[in-house]
């Protein structure tokens, strides 16, 4: 499932992370069987999902309109240019920017170094329309969906789709509902 040569340059940016329409169609993509029978490609897929947490934009925008809102932001601010964004971003690990778009959500522009893809977006902390998650908890919903799909879930079926990915079994009923809640945002 190629994402990039849907994502305008210079942006930067992972659906699989932080856009809730395209994650549900990620999931069916790999449900309606490409994965062959072998789940290594997902699972390959989902390391991009980092092990840290994330925010996820749930509003009405389709990822075309706000990448040509952030585009249209980047041009009225005369950001086009990789070094100018780089000085009016910062370099840092800690240096970013926030803009808010039609809908009234916010978005974090932070420079990343490559010439044609500097310009790293994802939802803002807090953000309306966004919901934060920790990756794990959405690695393990998107497994359970593909590899398991039963309406009903246990924690045994959760466990064993967790193992794909080298993800220690759920012991906290904290972990079982965050995962069993993030389950049911996917679904509906």
């Amino acid at each position: 499932m190629r994402i990039d040569d849907k994502i305008p340059e210079p942006l930067l940016f992972n659906p699989v992370k932080h856009y809730l329409p395209f994650i549900r169609d990620f999931i069916s993509f790999y449900i309606t069987g490409c994965l062959d029978q072998d789940p290594k490609f997902l699972i390959r897929e989902l390391k991009h999902l980092g092990t840290s947490v994330m925010d996820v934009y749930t509003g009405d925008l389709s990822l075309d309109q706000i990448f040509q809102e952030i585009i249209g932001f980047l041009s009225s601010m005369d950001l086009n240019a990789k070094e100018i964004f780089e000085s009016w971003a910062g370099r840092e690990n800690n240096d970013f920017k926030i803009t808010t778009i039609s809908d009234g959500s916010q978005w974090t522009l932070k420079f990343h170094d490559s010439e044609k893809r500097f310009v790293h977006i994802f939802p803002a902390r807090q953000s309306p329309h966004t919901f934060r998650v920790k990756s794990n908890t959405l690695k393990s919903a998107i497994l359970y969906l593909v590899l398991i799909g039963k309406d009903f879930v246990t924690e045994d079926d959760l466990n064993r789709a967790r193992a794909l990915t080298g993800l220690s079994p759920v012991k906290e009923v904290a972990d079982t509902e965050a995962v069993t809640e993030m389950i049911e945002i996917l679904r509906s």
